[in-house]
Formats: structure tokens, C-alpha cells, sequence
């Protein structure tokens, strides 16, 4: 496609969804699988414009195309729903609701406004509730002519195996460095060039993360959880020192910002480690990745979630003995 699209990187993902739109036998239900902070999310959307484009015509807009439903998980209250509408940071219930999937299954029963396909987007699957897996399920099994299925997946192992078994998986990859590059110089074109360096080198090759750096100052928060990886805290100095970077009432944003980046910076130190600190360092991930699905719908007190993380790099420093008591 010759338009510029509003994420970077993906093209092999890209391409081959245009294939299958183009294909005489489109598969019905895809998963949209990748790690947190990889594009996904806008991916999905344009994938869902494109599958229901009218011939000659542009891309139309997935936020107000009557053949486009998304489905994600809702404002938590009337006060986060207000927040929402105004554009402002909003706090989402824990879960996908089974009443949602039921709503959108009711609107399968007619056929597609505009054309004859119609896009389902359910971002993120991981988010589900156990009914609504279920009433999903039924969906995929029978699904309606000319209706097709987009689920967004940050952990598709959470999925049950009779979902997956009925997807066909699009895989995203990590960004380059020149990807990652170009895109903090698009979204945020004042940043610092030495505060991108230092963005694209923490990221491991997710944009996610190198915005977020970037926008919440996140370069002492790094050079921190490297120190404390890297040398242990026996004596929690380097913790402290973690906590007051953070700062006493940090914003919501920042706390999460902070969790994936300590998400990412483990991951980042597994390939080089030894054996046994590949296994503290897999059980650290473990627990970030149980923290981070929590995250967005739980008040965590900041102080308490910045020494949690600190203790967490600690117990997989290297050497695995600098952690210990």
C-alpha cells in the first residue's frame, strides 16, 4: 500500500494480511500475537479498516465505521467513563464482559451495513472473562458469512486451546533500531537525541517502551534497575535511591511505564546470563508479567510497587549471591 500507515515496522505481518484479504478463502479468526508495546493495537485497527474497505475507495475510519466493533474492556465507573470522553486517562474494569460479547454476538445476526465484511476486534483477548471466553467460542465455531474476528493476544497461552485451535496467528516481531528511532521522532519530534539513544537501547525493540521513556524521564529509573541487576542491594540503598526516582505521588502513567520497562530490562539480560541466573531471572520476569496483567485495573500504592520491583531485580543480580541476605 502506497498511504502512510500510523505504525512502523510489521510489514511482513502487513503483507500478509493484505494476502489473505486478497485470497479467495480468508480465514475467519486471527490472533494478533506479540508481546506488550509492539503496535498491535493500531494494527488491528487498520487491519479492520482495510478488511472492510469498498473498492476505489480510501481507508475509511475504524472509530466510526458501522461494520468495525471493538470490544475492550470498559470504564471502571461513571467517574472513569466521564474521564474517558474527555480525552483524559481513564481506568478500565479488570475484564472483557460477557455481556459485551453477548451484545456483539446479537449484532451478528443482521449482515454487514456497508459492504459484505464485517471486523471484530477484541483487544485484548487476554482480557476475557471466563463466561465471555466461553460465549466467544460459540461464535468462532459458527462464525456468521463475511464476519471476521481480530484478537489481540499479549500472552496467548492465557487463551483457552479451543479458541486458538480456531485462529490463525499473525506474529509480531521487535522493531530495529532505526524503526524505533523513526518512531519516537514522529510521535515525539522535540525529544532529546541523547534520550532516544538511551530509549531504543532499553527497549529491546518495543516502540511501547521507548515512548514511554521517553515521555515519563525514565533514563535515572533505568540506570537504577541496571545497578541493582547488575551489582545486587544488600543493604537497599539502591532501592531507596529506585523509590525516590519514582517520586512520592508519581502519576499512574509513570508507575506503569516503569513496571514495563523493568519487565523489558529483565528480558533484555536473559541471552547473556548463566544458567542459574536464567532461572531467577525467568522467575522475576514471571512475576512482573503477573503484576503487569493486574496493573491496569489495581490501585497499586507507588511506593510499595517500586520496592517490589527493586526486590525482584535484586533477586535475580548478578552474581545471584549479591541479592542474597
Amino acid at each position: 500500500m502506497s498511504e502512510v500507515l500510523p505504525f512502523v515496522g510489521q510489514r511482513e505481518a502487513w503483507h500478509e494480511w493484505l494476502a489473505a484479504i486478497g485470497s479467495e478463502r480468508m480465514h475467519h479468526a486471527w490472533l494478533l500475537a506479540g508481546q506488550r508495546g509492539l503496535g498491535k493495537r493500531a494494527f488491528a485497527r487498520e487491519a479492520a479498516a482495510e478488511l472492510v474497505r469498498q473498492p476505489g475507495h480510501p481507508r475509511p475510519d475504524h472509530a466510526t465505521h458501522p461494520d468495525i466493533h471493538i470490544l475492550e474492556a470498559l470504564p471502571a465507573n461513571d467517574d472513569e467513563a466521564k474521564k474517558k470522553a474527555e480525552g483524559k486517562p481513564w481506568q478500565a474494569k479488570r475484564s472483557i464482559s460477557v455481556d459485551q460479547v453477548r451484545e456483539m454476538i446479537r449484532r451478528l445476526a443482521t449482515k454487514p451495513t456497508l459492504g459484505e465484511r464485517r471486523a471484530i476486534v477484541i483487544d485484548p483477548a487476554d482480557e476475557l472473562e471466563k463466561s465471555a471466553v466461553n460465549a466467544l467460542l460459540k461464535a468462532l465455531e459458527e462464525p456468521p458469512a463475511g464476519t471476521f474476528f481480530l484478537l489481540v493476544t499479549h500472552q496467548p497461552g492465557r487463551l483457552l486451546p479451543t479458541v486458538r485451535s480456531r485462529c490463525r496467528v499473525l506474529r509480531f516481531s521487535a522493531l530495529s533500531e532505526a524503526e524505533l528511532d523513526e518512531v519516537i521522532r514522529r510521535e515525539l519530534p522535540e525529544s532529546d537525541a541523547s534520550i532516544r539513544r538511551t530509549a531504543i537501547e532499553a527497549a529491546q525493540g518495543s516502540p511501547g517502551v521507548a515512548l514511554s521513556f521517553v515521555e515519563h524521564d525514565l533514563a535515572g529509573i533505568h540506570h537504577l534497575m541496571l545497578r541493582i541487576l547488575h551489582e545486587g542491594d544488600r543493604d537497599y540503598h539502591l532501592r531507596g535511591a529506585l523509590a525516590d526516582e519514582m517520586g512520592a505521588r508519581p502519576p499512574r502513567g509513570r508507575q506503569l511505564a516503569t513496571l514495563e520497562l523493568a519487565r523489558t530490562v529483565v528480558a533484555g539480560e536473559l541471552a547473556a546470563a548463566s544458567r542459574p541466573r536464567q532461572l531467577a531471572l525467568i522467575e522475576a520476569h514471571g512475576t512482573l508479567m503477573q503484576i503487569s496483567a493486574q496493573a491496569p485495573t489495581y490501585n497499586f500504592d507507588a511506593g510499595l510497587l517500586v520496592m517490589e520491583i527493586g526486590g525482584l531485580l535484586a533477586s535475580a543480580a548478578m552474581p545471584r549471591e549479591a541479592a542474597r541476605p
